[in-house]
């Protein structure tokens, strides 16, 4: 082999030496800090959708009140309208057999005006009340109609927001198995271990929120009665859609921690931002609300010193942290 030609193999050598290294393959395996961020982001994408879910549940269960009371009232209206039309049939058959047109007309050529003048009276009082009663029945359909339109409407929203909720529901369970999925390609041994640490994570963050909660007093109003609610909650697991008294998600946490305090909240962290009185960022004080994500996905109870109490998400439990939450930013604090 001449140099020039070895010298072109050492090239074409060294450059599939650095494809082969390039090549996705050959990557580095992803440490266990980074799988477990991985899950852990998952969970977070799970949990945001759960509350989609429950956001979708709580305006279906007010939909379906709204169109109960409708569909009452649609029956109601039903049968004042075949009232009225049986007062009309009525009508309409008494005038034909007492025949008041032809007999007006003989009475008209009588030689007796006192009784003309009485029949045509009894004549124009029927001709009035079947005009009054057709007026009420043109009003009284046209009021069925709208209402049943009404009920066809509420109908639709109710199946598109059964539709939503059950794809909320889907995307939360979908997330949860890619993170079971990424778990399950790791060894035994890296299994426990990974589950371990997130075991020593837990417990070591109620050690310190049961620490920080014992510090913490003098707050008053509705706010320090949820506030205390929640603080006796410290340690229970989160779980979809769970609002007590053992498992917890976090809407449903604040919901019975302002129940205690008076306060009836639905059980959705974006229905309870549109509720109670907004207060500035820099104005929150212990005891109020503060949500997170766009749209809406979180909710906890702001306990002062950039601090909350909330149900974190799956796989974790509650506790008191930051109020910092990465890329899930602040967007509204509510106070009630």
């Amino acid at each position: 082999m001449t140099l020039r030609a070895s010298g072109r193999f050492l090239l074409i050598f060294t450059a599939s030496a650095l494809v082969i290294g390039l090549a996705p393959g050959a990557q580095a395996a992803p440490t266990l800090a980074q799988i477990q961020a991985q899950v852990n982001d998952l969970e977070e994408q799970a949990t945001a959708a759960a509350e989609g879910a429950q956001e979708a549940k709580v305006k279906l269960a007010t939909l379906q009140r709204s169109l109960n009371g409708i569909q009452a009232q649609a029956a109601i209206q039903g049968k004042n309208v075949d009232s009225i039309s049986r007062t009309l049939g009525i009508i309409a058959v008494n005038q034909y057999k007492s025949g008041s047109l032809s007999q007006s007309l003989e009475l008209l050529f009588s030689s007796d005006p006192t009784l003309y003048l009485s029949s045509a009276g009894s004549l124009e009082s029927i001709t009035r009340q079947k005009s009054i009663q057709l007026k009420k029945y043109q009003s009284a359909t046209q009021k069925l109609n709208a209402t049943t339109l009404t009920v066809e409407d509420r109908l639709a929203q109710v199946k598109a927001l059964q539709k939503k909720f059950a794809q909320q529901s889907a995307v939360a369970q979908e997330k949860l198995k890619k993170a079971e999925a990424i778990l399950a390609r790791l060894k035994k041994e890296d299994r426990d271990r990974l589950a371990q640490l997130a075991q020593e994570q837990e417990d070591s963050d109620q050690a310190n929120s049961l620490a920080q909660a014992k510090s913490l007093s003098g707050v008053s109003g509705r706010g320090g009665l949820a506030i205390k609610f929640a603080f006796k909650q410290i340690g229970d697991r989160y779980v979809f859609g769970a609002d007590g008294m053992v498992y917890w998600d976090c809407s449903g946490l604040t919901m019975r921690a302002f129940q205690t305090a008076g306060v009836n909240l639905p059980h959705s962290s974006a229905a309870q931002s549109r509720m109670g009185k907004s207060i500035a960022f820099n104005k929150k004080q212990p005891g109020d609300l503060l949500f997170f994500g766009r749209p809406i996905s979180h909710v906890g109870i702001y306990i002062g010193g950039g601090k909350m109490v909330h149900a974190p998400r799956s796989g974790s439990r509650v506790k008191i942290a930051s109020t910092n939450m990465g890329s899930k930013r602040l967007v509204a604090v509510r106070r009630f």
